[in-house]
C-alpha cells in the first residue's frame, strides 16, 4: 500500500483516528505500507522523525519523498550540473547528499532552476530566483500542489509558488512529483512489486490519484484532505 501523508494519515502535526489501526492492519494481512508525498519542506529524516512521534512504526524504507525523486531526476537528466535551488534546508541538504552541487544565490555556473515547497522562504529568495530565470536554465519544480492542509485550512504549496514565479518571468516549471509516476516507479523497482499487488491512498485527485492512474496502479481517494466528494463525482480521472 502507498500512502500519501499529508491529509490522508494526518494534519499537520495531527495523526487522523485509525490510521494506526490501519497501517497494523496491512501488517496483518502480509502487506507493507510505504509512505510518498510531494511534501518537499522536509527531509526522509525529519518525516521518520515526526511520524515516530505520532506512534507510527517506520525507518527510512517506509518513505519516498519529491525531494528523493528530484535528485534521482537530476542524476538522470541534468548529470554534474549545478542547481539553484529556492527550497528548505532540508531541500537542500538532501539534493547535495545525493551528490548534487547546489547553490542558493544567483550564480552563473547554475544551468539549471529548481523551486520546492519552501517553508522558509522570503522576498529575498524569490527576487534571487526571478534573476536566476532570466537566464537560459532548465527549470524544474518538486510538486503540483496548489495548497498544504494545516491545522487551520491551507497555505500556499509549490504549485501556487510557481503561479506567482510565472507571473513575475512568464515561466513554467517541468513538475516532478505526482502526478508524474517517477515516484511510483521507483518504489515499485525498488522493493520489486508489482503493480498488480500495489494500491495508491492519497487525498488529492490532480496529484494522488493522477498519479495512479499514470502509473498503471489501483487508487483510493480518501476525503480527508483536499478532495470532496463533489470533486470525485466530477472528476474523469
Amino acid at each position: 500500500t502507498v500512502l500519501d501523508m499529508d491529509g490522508t494519515i494526518y494534519n499537520e502535526n495531527s495523526i487522523f483516528e485509525g490510521t494506526l489501526d490501519f497501517l497494523s492492519q496491512i501488517e496483518k494481512n502480509g502487506g507493507r505500507y510505504i509512505f510518498i508525498t510531494n511534501n518537499s519542506s522536509k527531509s526522509v529524516k525529519d518525516y521518520v522523525e515526526k511520524v515516530n512521534r505520532m506512534g507510527i512504526t517506520a525507518d527510512a524504507s517506509h518513505f519516498y519523498t519529491s525531494s528523493q525523486a528530484t535528485a534521482f531526476y537530476l542524476q538522470e537528466n541534468y548529470p554534474g550540473q549545478t542547481v539553484f535551488c529556492m527550497g528548505t534546508r532540508s531541500l537542500v541538504a538532501e539534493l547535495e547528499q545525493n551528490g548534487i552541487r547546489v547553490v542558493t544565490k544567483p550564480e552563473d555556473s547554475a544551468s539549471v532552476v529548481l523551486i520546492g515547497f519552501d517553508t522558509e522562504n522570503t522576498s529575498e529568495k524569490v527576487r534571487d530566483t526571478c534573476i536566476m530565470l532570466g537566464r537560459e536554465v532548465a527549470y524544474l519544480a518538486t510538486n503540483p500542489d496548489l495548497v498544504c492542509p494545516v491545522s487551520f485550512g491551507y497555505i500556499p504549496d509549490c504549485g501556487s509558488m510557481s503561479i506567482m514565479l510565472k507571473n513575475a518571468t512568464g515561466k513554467t516549471p517541468f513538475f516532478i512529483g505526482k502526478p508524474e509516476p517517477i515516484m511510483i516507479d521507483c518504489v515499485l523497482k525498488k522493493l520489486g512489486i508489482s503493480k498488480e499487488d500495489t494500491v495508491i491512498v492519497g487525498d488529492r485527485i490532480y496529484t494522488d490519484i493522477a498519479c495512479g492512474v499514470n502509473a498503471g496502479v489501483d487508487t483510493i481517494c480518501v476525503l480527508s484532505g483536499e478532495a470532496t466528494l463533489d470533486d470525485l463525482e466530477k472528476s474523469d480521472t
